[in-house]
């Protein structure tokens, strides 16, 4: 009778503890992905970590914490819900900007420290507000109804800079001076920022720069008259708005852009000359010191990137270096000038991989610091005491990054993280310590504090999945990905991610997760937030989930990217495919089962899936696809595909029209009906040519949202309509 009892309490603490996951509580609050705080900044005085943590009642409301070292204590800043004054609503600008840097949440969402370590900034609700360290509260700085953006700390701390009505503006904090660097912006003229592209495509949020002495900035003049109008419906649930946007679609003018330098004290402004040719991309600015700013020039074509540098007292520039390619440069953020010692560091792909390379401030190369076929992701920090450079890379696996150290002297290079997983570190300014967020497929973000050898001083969230833990009730069900490699015909090496069903006997659907384009990874060792969740979910209702990425995605080398020039949605499509044929040599599948979900470039491929491979997958999910190339955006598109002036058949090739005819399977296209990123045309096009072949397809489309579809009820909303398609089509077994 005893033995009854305890096995019947034994069973019925599993049967609590065996909780399933639904997608209700993937969205809901506390987070499962646990309290990993977010934008983890080191205080430049090193004597503190600062970041941002959401609520535990709303995980997106987000406050300001710090962590002082010393003490060992930590403390909320400041909460975002006692400073909110009256409505919140984001300007147009703001929220296309915060949609372009992928920034989610609300409260505060981004913060920067002056760079003597005295104090935050810290913008919100179109307001910005100034925190002195040692001092109480926080003072707010702007009072206006215009609402600002993109507001800078001046280097040393004496100004704020922020743009208002498309015209530059700093404010001195002391007195409350403010002073127009511009005035006559507005329509189609915009001072200090970044046009769409350099947002959208180049990672380029700025468009002025501070002198390290804040005795010059240095800012673009935009002049959209050149780009085309497009005319979009942007459809809400109660409204239509028109709306006749500046979009330059592939083979379209682009803005018009200058180069100015300002003298803050007498006003003076210098306009530098760019060149004779006026169709290029302003990519980059950076100055190399007071005297001398540089930028990073490219052209229309993007196979040519130049390093120029303009001196304030001859008024001359120099050519500093100069990349080229029979396809593509890459842009990167990994210059870095060395002060005392007159040298920079730059990153090339020219031998194939991208590595570090050391220059003489005149462009003379020194040397090349790192080697191999493997990838570095960022140059992280620079110990000029120590000779070392601190850099984040792939050189054990491409599916995870890890921290290296390189010595500039004899180039040996050290690996400092340990940890499995995919780690996200941030320095302090002399490179003494670190922050590390690492997670991997099975454990969300865990960050602790280092010092520079990688010697563990402390946790800041150990997040570890105990009784207390959001993610601990579903951990007798989660079921742990295996990652492997396939080789394809041609002997391309693809690494996979694999969720294996509970049920190995049976033969069982699969539901194939992709993107597959340029700039992305899907195969990772590390925490895959809610989609990841999402993964888990659908595991859990009988489905094999499974990735690959396809040549043409990133961190494998510039010869792994480069087969899709000029041929996208061919040997990405072909990749997919190898990865099918593999999934049906596994006992455990049913190869007439497979489905195929993306979202965006994985949106294109899964309709490129669905119509050039139909034997291979039964039914499929576009989520705000591409359509047809030619209706999206210059730098992104004639990157890989060239200009649809000259390359049309290319064009024709990769649009998803010409195949469309061949859809054998199911198909779900949903979208965002005011995306401004992948425009809603993409859909309507494909809709009307679908229904124009008598082709039976479903949708599901958003009102009022952009190209991201967020919001928590509208996820929720979102996956149940991906899951019922997918139950409906493949018909999965539940245990």
């Amino acid at each position: 009778m005893k033995k009854t009892l305890l096995f019947g309490a034994f069973m019925l603490s599993s049967v609590l503890h065996a909780k399933e996951l639904t997608i209700e509580r993937i969205f809901d609050s506390p987070s499962l992905d646990g309290d990993a705080p977010r934008n983890l900044q080191v205080s430049p005085d090193g004597q503190r970590v600062t970041f941002l943590k959401g609520k535990k009642t709303d995980y997106d409301q987000l406050d300001l914490w710090e962590y002082h070292i010393a003490s060992g204590e930590t403390r909320m800043l400041f909460d975002s819900a006692a400073l909110q004054q009256g409505n919140s609503e984001l300007s147009d600008e703001e929220k296309a900007r915060r949609e372009r840097m992928r920034l989610s949440g609300s409260g505060i969402v981004s913060y920067q420290w002056s760079k003597d370590g005295k104090a935050l900034l810290f913008p919100m609700g179109g307001n910005v507000f100034y925190h002195e360290l040692g001092k109480s509260g926080a003072t707010q700085l702007l009072d206006t109804e215009a609402f600002e953006t993109d507001i800078k700390l001046s280097p040393k701390g004496n100004y704020i800079s922020f743009i208002r009505d498309q015209n530059l503006y700093i404010k001195h904090i002391t007195s409350g001076k403010e002073i127009a660097i511009t005035e006559d912006g507005g329509g189609d003229i915009k001072y200090g920022m970044a046009e769409f592209v350099a947002q959208e495509e180049m990672n380029r949020m700025t468009g002025y720069w501070w002198s390290p002495d804040e005795s010059h900035i240095a800012f673009t003049r935009v002049d959209e008259k050149p780009v085309d109008i497009i005319t979009r419906s942007e459809i809400y649930a109660d409204s239509i708005t028109t709306i006749e946007q500046k979009y330059p679609a592939a083979g379209t003018p682009n803005v018009a852009i200058t180069l100015a330098v300002q003298n803050i004290e007498t006003g003076a402004r210098e306009w530098i000359d760019l060149g004779k040719e006026k169709d290029i991309y302003f990519a980059r600015g950076q100055w190399m010191s007071a005297g001398v700013f540089t930028y990073q020039w490219q052209s229309r074509n993007q196979q040519k990137l130049e390093l120029r540098a303009y001196d304030l007292e001859s008024k001359t520039q120099q050519l500093l270096l100069s990349e080229t390619s029979n396809t593509w440069v890459n842009l990167h953020d990994d210059l870095t000038f060395l002060p005392s010692r007159n040298q920079f560091i730059w990153a090339s792909e020219r031998d194939g991989f991208k590595h570090l390379y050391l220059y003489n401030n005149d462009g003379s190369l020194v040397k090349q610091l790192t080697k191999g076929k493997w990838v570095v992701d960022e140059l992280e920090a620079v110990d000029l005491k120590a000779n070392k450079l601190f850099f984040t890379g792939r050189k054990d696996t491409p599916l995870e990054r890890h921290l290296y150290s390189v010595d500039l002297h004899d180039s040996t290079i050290a690996k400092v993280t340990e940890q499995p997983g995919f780690h996200g570190i941030a320095f302090s300014s002399d490179a003494s310590i670190y922050v590390d967020t690492v997670s991997t497929a099975n454990n969300p973000p865990q960050v602790s504090l280092h010092n520079a050898s990688g010697e563990q001083i402390t946790w800041l969230e150990e997040n570890a999945i105990n009784k207390s833990h959001p993610l601990y009730v579903y951990q007798d069900s989660w079921t742990k990905p295996e990652f492997g490699t396939i080789t394809t015909d041609d002997n391309a090496t693809l690494y996979y991610r694999l969720y294996k069903p509970e049920n190995m006997k049976r033969k069982n659907p699969v539901i194939v997760y992709l993107y597959g384009g340029p700039h992305a990874q899907v195969v990772t060792n590390s925490w895959g937030g809610n989609r990841g969740l999402l993964m888990q979910y659908w595991v859990d209702q009988g489905y094999v989930v499974f990735s690959i990425d396809n040549r043409g995605s990133n961190y494998r080398g510039k010869a792994f990217e480069d087969p899709i020039f000029k041929k996208m949605g061919s040997i990405e499509v072909s990749d997919q495919v190898a990865g099918v044929k593999f999934l049906r040599t596994l006992p455990y599948v049913d190869g007439n089962r497979i489905g195929v979900y993306g979202h965006s470039y994985g949106g294109y491929m899964t309709l490129m899936s669905m119509f050039k491979a139909g034997d291979y997958f039964a039914a499929g999910v576009s989520g705000a696809p591409v359509t047809d190339w030619r209706l999206y955006d210059t730098h992104y598109t004639e990157r890989y595909m060239g200009n649809p002036g000259t390359d049309d058949d290319a064009y024709t090739a990769s649009s998803v029209f010409p195949y469309a005819k061949n859809l054998k399977g199911e198909l779900l296209i949903y979208h965002g009906m005011a995306d401004d990123n992948v425009l809603f045309t993409h859909s309507t096009k494909l809709y009307k040519h679908l229904q124009d072949m008598a082709i039976p397809f479903e949708t599901m489309d958003y009102p009022g949202k952009k190209h991201s579809i967020r919001g928590k009820q509208t996820g929720i909303h979102l996956y149940k309509t991906i899951t019922r398609f997918f139950n409906r089509n493949l018909h999965p077994e539940k245990e």
